[in-house]
């Protein structure tokens, strides 16, 4: 066995791949390439490749392999919390170098590469009157939110976004690149569509896209002190809602900050967004029983598609955060004071926001053909993240999003969307017992190794 370190093992096997783009510890590009969106999680990898095609994946799979170093691979590094600590012995994979997208309108299906974003997806498919089933972010890539599910504004009507894949490229950690589909390594494909990243390095995904141009959106703000009138109000609103329409409700706390816009900074207050696929007359008296509230401000109206990826007004460029999430059963009043007693004004809560979303509707049914993550399991997703700008801030805001999780205990059973999920160790309570089971079967089969770091690890 090798006496070399994993550094010097990943200098001699890593040499002049990825046109040079290969960033050792002490380099000058070493701290910026390891960085990842959220810049709180401190990566530390044997090594950091860029790479731009599917060769280049190849080739440092199969050097990482000859070297006894394991491989991470990273797009935007938004849910990178789970790998910290977990890296040291591994080349850290940023897939931000490989990016690209194609549009088959006739088909309505983009070809996405492995490091795309969602807004490039988006602004590719617009001109075509399509629509993509991306999140509430605009800068989170395709790749690494569809093998974890993917929450949509088109959730309720339309399913999980894994349930829109058409076809996969993926290098294995024999570095051998594949093309999977519904009739080509089956279950490798199944695995794929919502049992994270732990089978492979994506190079390029397939997805469905939607024959949507506009849609009846925008946000409804309120002022903190009707927290709990505002989340009962709309808790009993979406009991009655059509699947055409997605929603979510955030408690928001904002410190007093020049570059945000005067109606948030240094306030709390309550905000809903939704997307209402339903003419206008419809999704105007949808609306009604919240417009009843006299909101401060109602944005509400017909938009374009490609303008939801900012509806939800999530911060873009790398951002320190931390949190906690849980899929809830039912919102009874009950659980909505507990929600507004652990997160909402006079909690003395250091998180930034508080957000439950409506699930339900098609996000409930597995459809034929479905993924590993064929529904989730649970009415309403509970999400809790705070600023971490420093260690102690982060610690706070973790304390605080663990509080708010068990607050809503007595109505989850702690279950847990992928995406949302801030501890590796938990992914096999996203999964049907049958299904974990299954998905642990796949990931020895194609990596029997362990060469593959995921940040919801399947082995």
């Amino acid at each position: 066995m090798s006496t070399l370190s994993p550094t010097d093992r990943a200098a001699d096997a890593l040499r002049g791949l990825c046109g040079g783009d290969v960033h050792l510890p002490g380099d000058p590009g070493y701290d910026a390439a390891r960085i990842p969106w959220n810049v709180s999680v401190d990566l530390r990898p044997a090594a950091v490749a860029v790479p731009r095609s599917a060769q280049d994946v190849v080739d440092v799979v199969r050097a990482a392999r000859r070297a006894g170093l394991r491989v991470a691979p990273m797009s935007t590094g938004h849910a990178a919390a789970p790998l910290a600590g977990r890296v040291e012995d591994a080349v850290l994979l940023r897939l931000h170098g490989l990016t690209g997208v194609s549009i088959d309108a006739e088909r309505r299906v983009a070809r996405v590469l492995g490091g795309t974003i969602w807004q490039d997806v988006v602004e590719a498919a617009a001109p075509h009157g399509l629509a993509a089933l991306h999140g509430s972010s605009p800068d989170v890539a395709v790749t690494g939110y569809t093998l974890g599910g993917g929450l949509s504004w088109f959730g309720r009507s339309h399913g999980l976004a894994c349930h829109h894949v058409v076809a996969i490229e993926v290098v294995t950690s024999d570095g051998v690149l594949r093309r999977v589909d519904a009739t080509h390594d089956e279950d490798l494909f199944w695995a794929l569509r919502g049992g994270g990243g732990g089978f492979g390095v994506v190079t390029a995904i397939e997805v469905a896209l939607l024959a949507v141009a506009d849609v009846h959106a925008g946000l409804m703000l309120w002022p903190g002190q009707m927290a709990s009138e505002v989340t009962h109000a709309w808790a009993r609103w979406t009991r009655r809602l059509p699947v055409t329409v997605t929603s979510s409700l955030r408690l928001l706390s904002f410190p007093a900050m020049p570059e945000l816009p005067p109606f948030l900074s240094g306030r709390q207050v309550v905000v809903m967004d939704a997307v209402l696929q339903e003419d206008d007359h419809s999704a105007r008296l949808l609306l009604q029983p919240l417009r009843d509230l006299a909101p401060e401000m109602d944005t509400f109206g017909r938009v374009p598609a490609d303008s939801l990826t900012r509806l939800h007004m999530d911060p873009e460029g790398p951002t320190p955060s931390a949190g906690g999430h849980v899929l809830v059963d039912s919102l009874p009043p009950a659980a909505v004071d507990a929600f507004v007693a652990a997160a909402g004004p006079g909690s003395g809560t250091s998180l930034l926001a508080a957000e439950l979303r409506h699930l339900g509707g098609a996000l409930g049914r597995s459809p034929r053909g479905a993924g590993a993550l064929g529904h989730l399991r649970g009415e309403y997703a509970a999400f809790f993240v705070g600023i971490a700008a420093t260690p102690e801030m982060g610690a706070e805001a973790a304390a605080d999003a663990s509080r708010a999780v068990a607050a809503l205990e007595p109505w989850s059973r702690g279950r847990v969307f992928p995406n949302f999920a801030e501890e590796g160790t938990l992914l096999p309570h996203a999964h049907r017992r049958r299904d974990w089971a299954r998905l642990r079967k796949v990931a020895a089969s194609v990596d029997p190794d362990g060469l593959l770091v995921a940040n919801h690890p399947v082995r």
